[in-house]
């Protein structure tokens, strides 16, 4: 039961306006499947294996491990609790336009803020700052780009996307202190600004 409705800005639905009547069936087909990489269930999965491959093989790397798994657990977490306060409708139920241009369905219709997919690349963006330059640089490309796919298929308004992406790099920034406490990422021995 949500508590608080949440409305699209101007600049949402304009944006949003934009991409339904522009987009076409390729577009939102490799959007839609792109957009599985940042989905919570792939990065559990991918979190999870890399926390059992670093506890096997790479005893040093477990400190990092421990703190992408804890990141993942309450990121796929924090967004369902989220929407259960917020109540937003998505963008791709306000269009029949999208939809005659391959704009498919997301989720539930009122489950819109935040988008989840946003909080888990914001997440990853700002672990990215534990990384060398390059790296680090690749990963929060990617990040970026796969959360704006979620406005492409028209999923999320882009201001569900920017607050999702906002949020994740601070759970992720919260965590720090606690799962890297004492090892070489620990927030005693940062790399300066990210």
């Amino acid at each position: 039961m949500a508590f608080v409705t949440v409305k699209p800005t101007p600049i949402d639905t304009a944006l949003a306006s934009e991409i339904a009547e522009n987009t076409n069936s390729g577009l939102e087909h490799t959007a839609q499947v792109v957009t599985w990489a940042a989905d919570e269930h792939v990065l559990l999965g991918l979190a999870a294996a890399g926390w059992l491959y670093a506890h096997l093989r790479h005893p040093q790397q477990r400190p990092v491990a421990n703190h992408v798994l804890a990141v993942s657990i309450a990121t796929a977490v924090l967004p369902h609790l989220l929407k259960s306060v917020f109540n937003q409708i998505r963008p791709d139920r306000l269009t029949l336009r999208g939809h005659r241009h391959g704009v498919p369905i997301s989720g539930r219709a009122r489950d819109a803020f935040p988008s989840g997919h946003a909080v888990h690349m914001g997440a990853l963006a700002s672990a990215a700052g534990l990384l060398p330059k390059t790296p680090r640089r690749l990963v929060r490309t990617v990040a970026v780009a796969l959360s704006l796919t979620r406005i492409a298929v028209l999923a999320h308004w882009a201001s569900d996307v920017v607050a999702g992406f906002a949020l994740g790099a601070a759970v992720e920034r919260l965590l720090r202190p606690w799962t890297l406490s004492g090892s070489r990422g620990g927030s005693e021995n940062r790399r300066g600004p990210p």
